[in-house]
């Protein structure tokens, strides 16, 4: 939790420290408007305490973007100080995190060489080689010793294995359009914030120059990263702070001209309507994603059940029980639950499928989290199931309402037929305990 709780507030001072850019920029009012777009949000709120790569190097990210916003302010030094600063977080960001933003560096380096004319001898390559050659010995120091293996740069293996072979679409692919007809929108949840105020921030005038500075560099990253076939929204989650910041700047204009016109007012009740939305199916959204994760109850579920129960506890956790919450956050420690019998507890993550073959691999196992309806090799207890989200239905329902006798003495029962939204959920973890032969 420690861990998590860093990384929130990291994430929140980044994004409050992007509003005073935003303030800058286009002013007080856009920068109201930016903590209510980028609040209302699912996504980024969501995750800014999941400990992944992306959520990271989004801290640096955002900072680094907050830099840019600044460098048009100011004396030349301190400008040019800011660039420097802007592109040595997202090259550290890069190096040791997620190595897709080496696009996000390219993009933004053409953005500062051709619209600001910054040097790319004098300023933009010393930076980025001083921040690479520190990242680079920061990340091959910490995990080649974490990982028993030197040398060891994670993020270039995974840029081998995804980039220069070719083989990222071993996870999925989509279409070429993905990240802006679907991810974009996913990301920004309010359509009215992505259809009308970013545009509006676009041409305007008094808002124009910004608007294009910003998004200039954020879209061609999306763009050239669009041609990887295989695409996930959170490669993208860096653009959502700036294409939110030009959307509040559309929100400031939009609002304060709100009693200059019928138009004006519609479009104010219109933004302040999809606001509030968003914040409720932001509320939705929490509460189904709190149902996806089926691995991690079925491993608090095991703990309570088998913790104390013998000395030493070996569990198997299967692919899909570790795709759907189980981390080493939720492992029993040796120091934990002080008022219970003590037991060690043992995880083993293994997805060889010779091992998973063996029988004889499977004897050393006391309890295994599986997948709903695997056929386990020996013989094993079927303690319990655990449930996960399997989608939303539409349920028809027939129902009698006495309208009339709500205002009146009068009663009417008229029938009604009315569709509710319903959570349907589906058996997905079985945890199953080795039965011993006597």
């Amino acid at each position: 939790m420690l861990v998590r709780d860093i990384l929130g507030i990291a994430n929140a001072i980044a994004l409050l420290s992007f509003r005073q850019a935003i303030v800058q920029a286009y002013g007080n009012v856009a920068g109201y408007w930016y903590i209510l777009l980028q609040a209302s949000q699912f996504h980024v709120m969501y995750y800014a305490s999941r400990s992944l790569p992306n959520m990271f190097a989004f801290t640096l990210s955002t900072l680094a973007f907050q830099s840019l916003i600044l460098s048009s302010f100011g004396k030349r030094g301190r400008r040019v100080k800011r660039m420097r600063l802007a592109l040595y977080l997202l090259t550290v960001a890069g190096v040791i995190f997620r190595s897709e933003l080496a696009i996000m560096v390219a993009t933004t380096t053409l953005s500062l060489v051709f619209t600001k004319g910054v040097s790319l001898r004098r300023v933009i390559l010393p930076t980025g080689i001083f921040a690479a050659l520190v990242a680079l010995l920061v990340t091959v120091a910490v995990d080649s010793f974490f990982w028993q293996r030197f040398p060891l740069w994670p993020e270039w293996i995974a840029f081998r294995f995804n980039t220069l072979e070719g083989r990222a679409s071993e996870w999925g692919t989509s279409p070429w359009h993905y990240y802006f007809t679907n991810s974009i929108p996913r990301l920004m949840l309010n359509p009215v914030s992505l259809l009308i105020c970013l545009p509006t921030a676009l041409l305007v005038k008094s808002t124009r120059s910004f608007s294009i500075d910003i998004l200039g560099p954020l879209f061609a990253y999306i763009a050239v990263y669009s041609v990887l076939p295989h695409k996930e929204w959170r490669f993208i989650i860096y653009t959502v702070p700036g294409l939110t910041g030009v959307a509040s700047a559309g929100a400031s204009w939009i609002w304060s001209r709100k009693y200059k016109s019928s138009l004006h007012i519609a479009l104010c009740l219109l933004l302040v309507g999809s606001t509030v939305a968003s914040f409720g199916a932001s509320t939705g959204l929490l509460y189904i994603s709190s149902l996806n994760y089926p691995g991690a109850v079925a491993l608090q579920r095991l703990h309570d059940l088998a913790h104390g129960s013998q000395p030493h506890i070996r569990v198997h956790l299967d692919n899909l029980s570790c795709q759907t919450g189980v981390t080493r956050f939720l492992q029993m420690s040796s120091l934990s639950r002080e008022a219970m019998p003590m037991s060690i507890w043992s995880y083993d993550k293994s997805e060889d499928i010779t091992k998973l073959a063996d029988d004889a691999f499977w004897q050393q196992f006391d309890y295994v989290l599986t997948e709903h309806g695997t056929n386990m090799t020996g013989q094993w207890e079927h303690l319990e199931t655990i449930d996960g989200f399997d989608g939303i239905s539409m349920v028809k329902e027939s129902v009698k309402a006495s309208i009339l006798e709500r205002y009146v003495n009068y009663s009417a029962r008229l029938p009604l037929v009315v569709y509710q939204p319903r959570v349907r959920m589906r058996p997905k973890i079985d945890i199953l305990r080795r039965v011993t032969l006597p």
